[in-house]
């Protein structure tokens, strides 16, 4: 049976190795980034590279993107020498970034009556994830363009959840970054707090670990803390930009999200100390100029 043709359009820390698993499970792949050198990479592995996302969309029956920020989602999609203008009948786009929902139903409306079947499906899991095909994809658009590309999804993740209707993926996805967010801060926080007053942090993650307290973010995070790693992972001006489209959101809905609104405080002063490259878990820098009190990291 012949394979259908993918197009990968964003190859940044998530996109590449996304797209990179799809060329290695054998599906025919055409990409287009704005940096030139990591499209070549691509080449190097057997992609054709594009002029355009048009050129990307034209050529493709399922074209990918995985962009920044929802100002370069509506650009790609609907912009000059976008997808909208390589738009042809059967057409599915895959929409791999965090944007507003709002932006995704924009796009949804945009494409459909041309043909196109278009799926809001952001990921979780990190640059990790993405290397080792194990991502969580939230899914929103019609459910019968997802089942036609459902093998194609689980080259890239491991959970796939179709959560509704058009823009559904992103809400899901906010939600994620609500309690991902929550949960960074409060490890910054419990860690100088345990530190501070007089108690091993090492062994009060541990301590905790087993009770009601246990998430992915002490599993994963605190060794990398306690080892003076801070490098992403998942960088914090991406978390901060995540924040703002939950804030941009509720406000949209009349929603009042006190805790997101504090921590979107927090990951904004964080990038205006120049931060924002550090790993989400790095808004303990935060709580640490708070309480001038650096976690130690050569605690055994």
């Amino acid at each position: 049976m012949t394979k259908l043709r993918l197009g990968y359009i964003g190859l940044g820390r998530m996109g590449k190795p996304m797209a990179i698993n799809l060329l290695k499970a054998g599906y025919p792949l055409i990409v287009y980034n704005r940096s030139h050198g990591k499209v070549q990479e691509l080449v190097n592995l057997g992609a054709l590279a594009a002029t355009s996302p048009k050129q990307v969309a034209a050529e493709s029956d399922v074209v990918f993107t995985n962009l920044p920020d929802t100002p370069d989602v509506l650009a790609v999609a609907l912009g000059k020498d976008g997808i909208i203008e390589g738009a042809h009948e059967g057409l599915i786009c895959i929409d791999n970034s965090t944007i507003k929902p709002s932006a995704s139903r924009e796009i949804y409306a945009a494409l459909k009556p041309l043909g196109m079947s278009c799926l809001d499906a952001p990921v979780s899991g990190g640059d990790i994830g993405a290397q080792q095909g194990t991502l969580a994809i939230m899914v929103g658009g019609d459910a019968d363009a997802l089942e036609k590309v459902m093998p194609i999804l689980q080259v890239i993740g491991k959970t796939i959840t179709h959560v509704g209707g058009p823009g559904s993926g992103q809400v899901a996805k906010a939600a994620n970054q609500i309690m991902v967010a929550a949960q960074m801060v409060a490890m910054g926080e419990l860690l100088i707090f345990a530190q501070k007053a007089g108690a091993n942090p090492r062994k009060v993650v541990e301590a905790i670990k087993g009770g009601a307290a246990q998430c992915w973010t002490l599993d994963v995070k605190p060794q990398r803390l306690f080892a003076g790693n801070r490098e992403p992972g998942f960088r914090s001006a991406l978390q901060a930009k995540d924040l703002n489209i939950i804030m941009e959101t509720a406000r949209e809905y009349g929603l009042s999200l006190p805790s997101v609104a504090l921590d979107n405080q927090l990951y904004a002063a964080l990038c205006a100390m120049d931060l924002g490259e550090l790993d989400n878990s790095g808004i303990i820098s935060i709580i640490e100029t708070l309480n001038n009190e650096a976690l130690r990291i050569d605690e055994e």
